[in-house]
C-alpha cells in the first residue's frame, strides 16, 4: 500500500473494502465482534483482523491467506478423491461377477479422471477382452485379436509390471483400436496395471484429448490407487467364478441321476437335501443297467452318516466304488463286504447305511432280488393297494469288521411297485404339533394310496406329503426310489395312455 502517508484520507491509501470495514469499526457497527474482512491487498489476497485500541484508534491485522486456501483447496481436492475412491470400493465390493466389474471400471474412470478409459483384460486365447467408455458415454465391449506390444507399455501392465509415466507415453502411438469412434486427437495418456493376487487382472488406460488439460502426476498417483481397487475385485471376481466353476461341475457328479425306464422296468427318483440352499447331501441312489441283453440292473439307495458336503463327497465315493464293483453285481454280499472294507480303511469315521435291488423284466412281471445293509427295509406296494414290508436285514457299512446281510426275492406284478426310502422321510418332525415323526405307519397309508401310480407319481405324490408335513422345520436329506412293473402285457412297453392320465 504505497498511498499509506500519514495525513492521506484512509479511502485514498488502502483497498476500498478495508477503508469500509474501518468506518463500520470507527462507527462501533463491528467493533465488538471483530469480525475479519478478506479480498485482494494489492496482488495478495489477505484477511484483515480488527483491534480496537481505545483511544489510540484501530490496529488492522493483515493475513496473508493464499497458503490456507492454498490447503483448503488441496483438502477439498482430497475429499473428493476419496470419496471416489470410497464409491469405488463400494461398487467394486457389490459384484463378483467379473464382466460387471471390468465395466464398472471403464465407467468409473471414463467419468472421473478424462475424457475416456478402456479397460483391457489378460489375453483370453488369442483375443484381448477390452471394455471402453467415454465420458458420460454408453460403455461398449469387444474382444481384439491385436498385440499389446504394439502399445508403449500395456503389454508391461498386462504383466504386472509398473507403469510407464505419462510424460513418457507419445500420444501418437496410441492404437487405434483403444480409442473410440468420434473420440478425436490424442493429447494425453496414462496407462496403468491392474493388479491382482499374484498376477495381473489387466490394464487400465485413460484418454484425454489434445484440448483437455494434460494428466498430472497427482492423478496419475490416484489413478494408480483406483487401479489397485479395481485389480483387486477383478481378481476375487475370476477367483470366484472359476471356483464356482469348479464347484458347479463337481456338485453335478454328487447329483442323483434323472432316472427312466430301464429294460421294461419303470425306474423314477426324488431327493431333497437337508437344507434348501444346498443341493447335494450324505443320501443317494443310482440305477446301472445291464451289461448284457436280458441281464439284471442294480439299483442302489444309501444314506451316509451325517449331512451337507463333507456327507455328499463320502457318498460319491460310495457310488463310484459301486460303480467300479459292478463286475460281481450278481453277489450282493461280495459287494457289500468289499465296500465295508474299503471304508473301514480309509480316513475318517462316518459309516452308511444301503440297500441293493437287482430287477429284471421276466415275461409281465419283474423280479427283485434285494439286500439290505442296516437300511430301513423296502416297501412293496400291490396293485390293490396292500403294503408289505421287505425282509431282508443286514448291519452298518463302515462300522464292523465284517458286514453281513441277507438277500430276499421279490415279485412285481403288473401295477406293483417298490419303494426304497432313506430315513430322512420316517423321522421328519412336523405336523399339527410341529414335532410329531411322520412315521413308519404314515408312509404306508401314504403308498397305499398311490396303488395304480405310475413311478414318477409315487415320487413326487411321497415328497409333497413330506414337504407339506416338515413345513419350515429342519429336516434330514430325504431320498426315495420306486421300481414298477408297468401295467402292459408286452415286454418293453409302457401304457403311455394311463401315464398320461395319472400326470394330468
Amino acid at each position: 500500500m504505497p498511498d499509506l502517508i500519514p495525513g492521506v484520507p484512509l479511502r485514498d491509501a488502502v483497498p476500498a473494502l478495508l477503508a469500509e470495514a474501518h468506518q463500520r469499526v470507527v462507527a462501533m457497527e463491528a467493533a465488538e465482534d471483530g469480525r475479519a474482512v478478506s479480498g485482494l491487498v494489492g496482488e495478495r489476497s489477505s484477511e484483515a483482523h480488527p483491534t480496537v485500541q481505545s483511544e489510540q484508534g484501530v490496529a488492522w491485522w493483515l493475513v496473508d491467506e493464499i497458503d490456507r486456501r492454498l490447503a483448503v483447496d488441496a483438502l477439498h481436492v482430497e475429499r473428493k478423491r476419496i470419496a471416489f475412491l470410497a464409491e469405488a470400493s463400494n461398487g467394486f465390493l457389490s459384484s463378483l461377477d467379473s464382466e460387471r466389474c471390468m465395466d464398472l471400471t471403464a465407467h468409473l474412470a471414463a467419468n472421473h479422471f478424462g475424457d475416456a478409459a478402456v479397460v483391457v483384460a489378460p489375453v483370453s486365447g488369442s483375443r484381448l477382452p477390452v471394455a471402453t467408455c467415454q465420458a458420460g458415454g454408453p460403455l461398449r465391449r469387444a474382444e481384439r485379436e491385436v498385440d499389446p506390444r504394439d502399445v508403449p507399455g500395456l503389454a508391461e501392465a498386462l504383466q504386472g509390471l509398473p507403469p510407464v509415466p505419462s510424460r513418457l507415453i507419445d500420444p501418437r502411438t496410441v492404437a487405434g483400436w483403444l480409442v473410440p469412434d468420434g473420440f478425436g486427437e490424442v493429447g494425453s495418456v496414462v496407462i496403468t496395471p491392474l493388479p491382482g493376487h499374484g498376477t495381473s487382472a489387466g490394464a487400465l488406460i485413460l484418454l484425454r484429448r489434445a484440448s483437455s488439460v494434460p494428466f498430472d502426476e497427482e492423478e496419475e498417483i490416484v489413478a494408480r490407487m483406483f487401479a489397485a481397487r479395481s485389480g483387486a475385485a477383478l481378481s476375487a471376481a475370476r477367483l470366484y467364478t472359476e471356483q464356482a466353476s469348479v464347484s458347479q461341475t463337481l456338485i453335478r457328479e454328487l447329483l442323483p441321476p434323472v432316472l427312466h425306464q430301464i429294460s421294461g422296468i419303470d425306474f423314477a427318483g426324488g431327493y431333497r437335501p437337508s437344507k434348501d440352499r444346498e443341493r447335494v447331501g450324505g443320501d443317494f441312489y443310482d440305477v446301472h443297467p445291464p451289461s448284457l441283453e436280458g441281464g439284471r440292473s442294480l439299483a442302489v439307495l444309501g444314506d451316509v452318516c451325517g449331512k451337507g458336503l463333507e456327507a455328499a463327497i463320502l457318498a460319491g465315493k460310495i457310488r463310484n466304488m459301486l460303480h467300479a464293483l459292478l463286475p460281481m453285481g450278481a453277489d450282493h454280499q461280495r459287494m457289500i463286504e468289499l465296500l465295508n472294507r474299503a471304508l473301514l480303511t480309509s480316513d475318517g469315521t462316518r459309516f452308511a447305511t444301503m440297500v441293493m435291488v437287482s430287477a429284471v423284466r421276466a415275461q409281465n412281471s419283474v423280479s427283485l432280488r434285494v439286500t439290505s445293509a442296516g437300511h430301513p427295509p423296502v416297501l412293496v406296494v400291490r396293485a390293490d393297494g396292500s403294503v408289505e414290508v421287505g425282509k431282508s436285514t443286514g448291519t452298518l457299512i463302515g462300522v464292523l469288521p465284517d458286514a453281513s446281510a441277507t438277500t430276499v426275492n421279490e415279485s412285481l406284478a403288473p401295477g406293483d411297485f417298490c419303494v426304497l426310502v432313506t430315513d430322512g422321510f420316517t423321522e421328519a418332525r412336523g405336523g399339527p404339533t410341529g414335532d410329531e415323526l411322520f412315521g413308519d405307519d404314515r408312509l404306508r397309508r401314504a403308498l397305499s394310496d398311490c396303488a395304480g401310480m405310475p413311478a414318477e407319481a409315487v415320487v413326487t405324490y411321497i415328497q409333497m406329503l413330506a414337504s407339506d408335513w416338515v413345513g419350515a422345520g429342519t429336516h434330514d436329506d430325504m431320498a426315495i426310489m420306486v421300481i414298477a412293473a408297468p401295467r402292459t402285457q408286452h415286454l418293453g412297453v409302457v401304457d403311455e395312455s394311463r401315464r398320461d392320465s395319472f400326470a394330468a
